[in-house]
């Protein structure tokens, strides 16, 4: 049997890989070699060698594992540094006006009387890294493309505008207008990157920490993807995420980093602003993010570039010949570095070089004030410009930059690396005049000590500002910039819609169903069919959606390299490199920075396109609603589907798929127009409306309205009647039309349900004829949420204007001549109907699914809930008793009739029907 030694095991990555030994006399003269190098030279001469042997390695183009964690230096080599074309004195001379507008700004923000806040120390540690950007690398849109897509760190915001200001841009009064949007309207600034608050300027929403870098990513993608199509040229545009180190605990921020890896995103650069500081405190005391990060992002298969030290440094890493300098960088936590960015030179000395003799001596002939600005790399143009130029040369890859930072940086000793620096947002009279002197600007004292602390402009003719703007122009504009240059669509004829008009005759299909027959519709239209962006997680087939399989494909840039397993079948799974489905795999919240992405896209690249979003709708506003609260500040636009909506209707999955309440959670979007459709013809209306609001434009919105759809669709198979010969379409979008008029019996009342719930109105409608002699009307909801909308405008309106014609609510007005009390029922909670309640003429009653769902038939979950047909009845006979229309007698007789306090005799009801 072979010894351990003779089969050779070889760890890689912790895991062993047996690789046989053909030549053992040569193998252990290597090993000799190393034992060597360790006993003669020592283990850092020893590591050294063996990095030099991986290097030359790669070089031969021999296959070697990838290291996860280099060196606590520079990736970038002095030696391979680029020339750097810029004028430095001059972008120095930029940046520190820059510089003291950011802060000047937040401090007179908290001026008496005022006192809104702002941040001025993270923009203060990245300073340097937006300025290279801006200078040399940020494309502009002059070019009539989308130019680059900038994503910068919200707490930033300050600095954006301050240069801004320097070029015109903006003026004193938009700084003094900063967080007082509607006070200093219309030079009110908004606090962080809000398109919504300022389209002409901001493009894409980041201060939701964690955001920002899963939006890039998907960015990038898009990017990729509307080229690959046809769509838009987007081969020159480039995508920079500004984030934070903190800011990569978010699991957004690190979840979907295989993706970009995966699709050799090329096209995007993230830049970690590393300066070890969270909100509170240090990323990681006791650890080095910048090391951790590194291997979280090589791991993930993306090119990582460290750029932690200045040029400073560099004479003394020439002398480390033994590598006790970097092996001190490696070995001192983040917690110590902190505290030396806020200690004397003469502490450093003490306690970075002091421990060993040849550190000592490394700095003896440099004075304390010369460690003291041993600087970190972050800060350094030349050495940031090399980084951004390897990032954006760099192919087959994304990029990460993680430049180390001192977070509050020229600020002054009271903000410089301290824990408290973020909540700091005002400098005293001291602070100003050390940060004046640190800049070297030409502010004399008793501008400082006379009250509110000036803003500096060198002059429109100066050699800084001309600089700027010569650097813009060549870079093809300014940025950040939103344009909008998309026409509007021409949207499809009427007979696109009329196949879902007709009902589904004698077959039972589910609403999804339904509107999977419209999207197949309207995609073969030739005027708009290509811009539909089908996007789901991994749910394609569950939603019936595979039908599109072997004609609109799935998107992968790599085309399909295999046999599918079903390749064989007419609706086999394929990929191809111009596929229009987004298979984003599990999970929402990739699939909803798809949405932003392709939303959004009439704006970023001035194509617009048509993304539909289909999810099971209990994970979709629940888990991504800040995503869906970004996609509104961002101006995205295009249908989401809730598939699978209610609390009841997916039958046997239970609690953690029944949705009842995310059309409660819809209203709580403003740019949501949210709709509980029950049959085919009702979706026609709403999407054909839809496109015409987000796509067709008008002379109110003549690049089509800031708003996207959500549709809630269920599972459950029903009949759906064609459409009514004089439908009530107005009805249908406002949120309530009259569905079926009462024929029988003489005592009236109303019935409003939602969606799934309008069958069982209906079956109650007869019941309640048939038992009781009540004629009911069936009212469909589609939409409680524009009823409440319109009715809450109306209020407002009401409020502000009291002598003109008050309004009426469109939901008083539609049941002014309804007869009888009115009960709402769905398959959501309550809360949903009872939004209208207070503007419903007619005594008001709503039956509603609250609590948590279970697994159970159909039949038994809704007899639970009381909200089925029969719970209808006795709902709608308690409110005619209330009112003296019946005896109270028959309340207790319909309950025992119906059996309603017994699950297990409820009807089961239908069963399956997936999709």
């Amino acid at each position: 049997m072979a010894s351990a030694s003779d089969r050779n095991p070889i760890i890689i990555g912790g895991l062993p890989s047996q690789v046989p030994d053909f030549d053992p006399e040569e193998t252990q003269e290597w090993l000799d070699s190393l034992d060597a190098a360790v006993d003669e030279r020592g283990r850092e001469r020893a590591r050294y060698l063996m990095l030099r042997l991986i290097e030359r390695a790669r070089e031969k183009r021999v296959a070697v594992p990838e290291m996860r964690s280099t060196d606590y230096v520079n990736t970038i080599p002095t030696k391979s540094e680029p020339f750097f074309p810029g004028n430095e004195e001059i972008e120095r001379k930029v940046l520190n006006a820059t510089r003291w507008n950011a802060a000047v700004m937040v401090s007179r923000a908290q001026r008496p009387g005022i006192g809104v806040g702002g941040h001025i120390a993270t923009f203060a540690s990245s300073a340097s890294l937006y300025d290279v950007g801006f200078n040399h690398f940020f494309r502009g849109k002059d070019e009539g493309d989308g130019g680059d897509q900038v994503f910068f760190q919200g707490h930033a915001s300050p600095g954006i505008y301050a240069r801004a200001f320097l070029l015109d841009r903006l003026g004193e009064e938009h700084l003094d207008g900063f967080r007082q949007e509607k006070s200093k309207a219309p030079h009110g600034l908004s606090s962080y990157p809000h398109p919504r608050l300022m389209p002409d300027f901001w493009e894409f929403p980041t201060v939701s920490m964690g955001l920002g870098p899963i939006g890039a990513i998907y960015q990038a993608r898009m990017n990729r993807y509307m080229h690959a199509r046809g769509i838009a040229d987007t081969s020159k545009s480039q995508v920079w995420a500004f984030l934070g180190d903190g800011e990569m605990d978010e699991p957004e921020s690190l979840g979907q980093l295989s993706i970009a890896a995966r699709e050799g995103l090329d096209n995007l650069t993230f830049v970690v602003n590393c300066n070890l500081q969270r909100l509170d405190g240090p990323v990681r005391g006791n650890g080095k993010i910048i090391q951790e990060l590194e291997s979280i992002f090589r791991g993930a298969g993306w090119n990582v570039i460290k750029l932690v030290w200045d040029r400073s440094w560099d004479p003394l890493l020439a002398q480390d010949r033994d590598g006790v300098l970097v092996n001190k960088m490696n070995t001192t936590p983040d917690g110590q570095f902190q505290t030396y960015a806020t200690e004397t030179g003469s502490y450093i000395r003490d306690h970075f070089f002091g421990d060993d003799h040849r550190l000592r001596a490394m700095v003896e002939g440099m004075t304390d004030d010369q460690i003291l600005h041993l600087g970190r790399g972050g800060h350094d143009h030349k050495k940031i410009f090399a980084a951004y130029k390897a990032a954006a040369e760099h192919k087959g890859q994304p990029t990460v930059i993680l430049a180390k930072t001192i977070k509050g940086w020229t600020l002054g000793p009271n903000f410089e690396g301290r824990n408290a620096t973020h909540q700091m947002k005002k400098l005293t009279v001291d602070d100003l005049k050390r940060f004046r002197d640190r800049l070297h600007l030409p502010i004399p004292d008793k501008e400082l000590e006379s009250g509110v602390p000036p803003y500096y402009h060198p002059g429109r003719d100066s050699e800084e500002i001309q600089y700027m703007h010569d650097r813009r122009k060549s870079l093809g504009g300014y940025v950040p910039t939103r344009v909008v240059r998309s026409k509007p669509l021409a949207l499809p004829e009427d007979k696109t819609y009329a196949t879902v008009k007709k009902g589904s005759g004698q077959q039972s299909i589910a609403t999804t169903m339904a509107f999977v027959r419209l999207l197949k519709d309207l995609m073969r239209d030739k005027e708009i069919g290509k811009r539909f962006v089908l996007i789901a997680p991994d749910e394609y087939r569950t939603f019936g959606m595979d039908s599109f399989f072997p004609s609109a494909k799935i998107y992968n840039p790599l085309g399909q390299q295999y046999e599918s397993v079903d390749r064989d079948l007419l609706l086999a799974y394929k990929e191809s490199p111009n596929g229009q489905m987004l298979h984003d795999g599990i999970s929402e919240a990739g699939c909803t920075a798809s949405l932003i992405a392709a939303g959004s896209a009439y704006a970023t690249h001035g194509e617009p396109l048509i993304p539909v979003y289909v999810f099971y709708s209990m994970f979709g506003f629940q888990r991504t609603g800040d995503q869906f609260w970004q996609m509104s500040d961002q101006l995205a636009r295009g249908f989401v589907l809730g598939a699978t909506a209610g609390r009841t209707t997916l039958t046997g999955e239970g609690l953690q798929h029944a949705d009842g309440h995310s059309q409660l959670l819809a209203s709580t979007n403003p740019g949501c127009v949210a709709y509980d459709p029950a049959f085919g013809f009702e979706i026609a209306h709403i999407v054909k409306d839809g496109l015409r609001r987000m796509y067709g434009g008008s002379e109110e919105h003549p690049h089509g309205e800031d708003v996207f759809y959500y549709l809630t669709v269920y599972n459950e198979p029903i009949q759906h009647p064609a459409e009514p010969e004089n439908a009530d379409v107005d009805g249908i979008l406002k949120g309530l039309h009259r569905f079926s008029e009462g024929t029988a019996g003489s005592i009236p009342a109303q019935i409003l349900a939602s969606g799934v719930a309008v069958p069982w109105a209906v079956e109650a409608q007869k019941i309640l004829a048939e038992d009781w002699n009540v004629k009911a009307d069936v009212w469909s909801a589609t939409s409680w949420n524009e009823l409440r909308r319109e009715a809450v405008s109306c209020e407002e309106h009401n409020l502000l204007h009291p002598e003109e014609e008050q309004r009426v609510p469109y939901v008083t007005r539609k049941l002014a001549d309804a007869q009888g009390p009115v009960v709402a029922v769905s398959d959501w909670m309550r809360s949903v109907p009872d939004q209208i309640a207070r503007w419903v003429p007619q005594t008001y009653q709503s039956l509603g699914a609250d609590g948590f769902g279970f697994a159970d038939t159909r039949g038994a979950a809704r007899r639970f809930f009381h909200i089925d047909a029969q719970s209808i009845v006795v709902g709608v006979l308690t409110e005619l008793a209330r009112e003296g229309k019946v005896d109270r007698s028959v309340l207790k007789q319909a309950i025992d009739r119906y059996q309603l306090l017994d699950v297990s005799a409820a009807d089961p009801g239908a069963a399956g029907g997936d999709a």
